[in-house]
């Protein structure tokens, strides 16, 4: 691959980030600590710097910080509490509809 016809006698390009892998314009091998030759054929291969990767030395971006985010304290999607958080009317007394129609009278 060193002499391969795709890179056309240019040099490769490493991309260095902050936090996440080295981006190497492809095709590429790296040669792993135990000698291991490993090889992509992407345009762009991404190698772990981290080591956290189950697909060393590719990067899977075990690299991120994977938390859940909090429910915002407004978020008016959540109403298992039988209210409309947006307005603050009670959705529990039948007269919740915008037409002011009653829903336990059994009209639509």
């Amino acid at each position: 691959m060193p002499n391969s016809p795709e890179r056309s006698g240019r040099p490769a390009r490493v991309t260095l980030g902050g936090d996440g892998p080295l981006l190497v314009e492809g095709p590429v091998e790296v040669v792993g600590d135990d000698g291991t030759l490993y090889t992509s054929r992407r345009f762009t291969a991404a190698i772990c710097t981290c080591r956290k990767t189950r697909t060393y030395p590719w990067c899977d971006t075990s690299h991120r910080r994977r938390v859940k985010p909090e429910p915002h304290p407004d978020d008016a999607t959540d109403r298992t509490d039988g209210t409309d958080r947006t307005d603050g009317t009670d959705r529990t007394d039948g007269t919740d509809r915008t037409d002011g129609t009653d829903r336990t009278d059994g009209a639509a």
